[in-house]
């Protein structure tokens, strides 16, 4: 590859593609030439880069012409249909959907944890989930230091990693409760949801992504089948419930982990102190600790609320919180693209 990239964003009117743009800006990624691509409705629209604007064009098989890297963020059918046509025009392919991410020939990459992995791609790259790569930033420094064997997890996830529709629905139905002087006690809306099956303003649903057999979720699922391969860990194990709450930007998770190694705090706050990507905020007499509102934004998570779990034998709890359009998205794909170059 030369030193200038042509690169290309599929999806580039989403809300992770415009997010991949500011990333690209931002961190003064090499673009040489940029193709924005997307759907035949959004074709000819503009998006400012570098402030040029730069227009939209219709996705086709050939759109990839002497494209060096092409970052998909249009969900897995996209990816199906359009990452073999990139990689056969000779890009490589930093996908952001869950489809190519449990191939055994994909890397699976979280650059602060396994970016030696790049090396290995056969012209495709895949994203991890989002709720995953922020848990994996504050737990893989941990499992470094003390091994980790199992997690019990609740993730509680903003409207934004559902997409543009869920955040406008978050925001119609907060301002219809609002115009009609609810009191606190009434927060039921007439209105019925459409994005999700409950009302997600003043609520919490424990059901992010469809239901398997066993009861859990695929999102749920994608915190140990996907922890395994980043880390390269097969015998990690993870029970996670996932909840939606109005929230519209930033996941947080909290944590239990369970280790091989008895734990030492302040070893454990060392530890993390120095792991690349994430800031400690954790200080519960003065009431700081990571908070969705603060990390909205940031390209680094942060962890907080460290303490040893009274459950676990060689135990942790934490509380970790990342900007999903971000670190668990958008940033992370950009930053294998810079792996590459």
């Amino acid at each position: 590859m030369s030193n200038l990239k042509h690169v290309a964003v599929v999806g580039a009117t989403g809300a992770v593609g415009v997010e991949m743009l500011r990333c690209l800006e931002q961190r003064g990624f090499p673009v040489g030439r940029l193709t924005l691509l997307a759907s035949a409705r959004s074709a000819g629209k503009k998006q400012t880069f570098k402030g040029e604007e730069v227009t939209i064009q219709e996705l086709t098989a050939d759109s990839f012409a002497g494209v060096d890297i092409a970052l998909f963020s249009a969900g897995g059918g996209i990816s199906r249909d359009f990452a073999p046509h990139a990689v056969k025009a000779g890009a490589v392919v930093v996908d952001n959907s869950s489809f190519f991410r449990m191939d055994p020939t994909v890397p699976l990459v979280v650059p602060e944890i396994n970016a030696a992995d790049v090396k290995n791609h056969q012209g495709i790259i895949a994203n991890p989930n989002c709720t995953t790569a922020i848990s994996l930033m504050a737990l893989y420094p941990l499992h470094q230091a003390f091994g980790v064997r199992r997690i019990f997890a609740s993730s509680y996830q903003a409207v934004s990693g559902t997409g543009a529709q869920a955040i406008e629905e978050l925001a119609k139905q907060s301002r219809e409760w609002a115009s009609e002087n609810r009191a606190w006690d009434a927060a039921k809306l007439a209105s019925q949801p459409h994005v999700y099956p409950h009302q997600i303003a003043f609520n919490a649903i424990p059901h992010v992504d469809s239901f398997l057999d066993s009861g859990y979720t695929k999102e749920e699922m994608k915190m140990e089948n996907e922890g395994r391969k980043i880390m390269h860990h097969p015998d990690f194990r993870a029970s996670v419930t996932c909840v939606r709450i109005p929230v519209f930007r930033a996941h947080s998770i909290a944590i239990s982990a369970e280790f091989e190694k008895p734990v030492d705090l302040a070893k454990a706050r060392e530890v993390l102190a120095k792991a690349p990507g994430l800031d400690v905020i954790d200080d519960p007499a003065s009431k700081h600790y990571p908070l969705a509102l603060d990390i909205a934004g940031r390209d680094h998570c942060a962890v907080g609320r460290l303490r040893l779990d009274c459950a676990l034998d060689n135990g942790l709890a934490f509380w970790v919180v990342g900007d999903q359009l971000l670190k668990g998205a958008a940033l992370n794909a950009v930053q294998i693209a810079e792996c590459l170059v």
